[in-house]
């Protein structure tokens, strides 16, 4: 180790003495009372050190005060660096800046709120061709456009360039507004994959609610299918008791709301009664003597038949 780099690791004395003059210009710096006790003294280098002072401000808990004081060469007066407000090892910290566009996630957005896309957006792409220029033999080429300007000049009064709304006739844009293609841009194949990631994530075969269903949703009834490539993969989910209701859901989805998944038997008709039990039939408390099959019987009978 050479003697240069001991010098350095060794405090100068003037210097590391100087902790009323560090104090004094935190304070000036902060607001008397808002720095604390000194903490440590930290060597910069020849002739140069650091004295740090607990800070004692709200909301900056275990940040320090550090103020760098030096001597000159041969000189007997220390002399002020400079003073700055650092954080400490255990600092309260503000978390790290990350643009908004990073930050926001699925359910941030409120009423009123805009949601700009960037011109270069992976998940979009142009909706026509990608490019505004007709090919050389179009329809819709330079020539025609030309041709179609000097028939409006005719029936117009002045050159078209002076109108409010100068025609955009002869371009592709305005050949798709004119056929109902009014999307500029279209989802790309990036955009459709992560959309199709994150719905199979969601609502795909490898959910537990998927894996202890009676069978998929590409045999519900309840099903409803969507256009485009993703209808090959992906509907959505139409009855209200699911947990998917109203969502895009795999077509490897499952759950117990299938439609076929248990058919409600119907109840059992009962038999027609053998005996009609909805007729009153009235019959007398005190039956006459001639009523019935069986006459009435003599007194004399009772001796026959061995009565006492």
């Amino acid at each position: 180790m050479s003697a240069a780099t001991t010098r350095s690791r060794t405090p100068d004395r003037l210097c590391a003495e100087a902790v009323d003059l560090a104090r004094a210009a935190a304070e000036e710096a902060a607001a008397p009372g808002v720095v604390g006790e000194h903490v440590e003294t930290v060597v910069e280098g020849d002739r140069v050190v650091t004295h740090l002072f607990e800070c004692k401000e709200f909301g900056y808990r275990g940040w320090r005060w550090a103020v760098t004081v030096a001597r000159a060469s041969r000189a007997k007066h220390v002399t002020l660096d400079e003073t700055v407000l650092l954080p400490g090892p255990d600092a309260l910290l503000a978390p790290e800046w990350v643009p908004w566009s990073e930050r926001l996630r699925p359910g941030d957005m409120g009423p009123g709120d805009l949601l700009p896309t960037e011109a270069d957006d992976l998940r979009l792409e142009p909706g026509y061709s990608g490019d505004d220029a007709p090919p050389p033999n179009s329809a819709v080429s330079e020539e025609m456009a030309e041709l179609v300007e000097a028939e409006d000049v005719e029936v117009t009064e002045g050159p078209v360039g002076d109108l409010p709304v100068a025609p955009t006739r002869g371009s592709i844009s305005a050949v798709a507004e004119e056929l109902g293609m009014r999307r500029a841009r279209v989802l790309s194949r990036y955009g459709l994959h992560i959309a199709a990631d994150r719905w199979e994530e969601a609502f795909g075969a490898k959910t537990p609610m998927a894996q202890a269903a009676p069978a998929t949703c590409v045999s519900c009834a309840f099903l409803a299918p969507i256009g485009g490539s993703l209808g090959q993969a992906f509907g959505v989910c139409a009855n209200e008791f699911a947990p998917a209701d109203g969502r895009v859901v795999s077509l490897s989805y499952g759950c117990g709301g299938h439609s076929e998944a248990a058919v409600m038997p119907k109840p059992p008709r009962p038999a027609p009664p053998v005996i009609d039990e909805t007729i009153v039939e009235p019959l007398p408390l005190h039956p006459q003597p001639d009523a019935g099959s069986v006459g009435a019987v003599a007194d004399g009978s009772a001796d026959d038949l061995g009565h006492s």
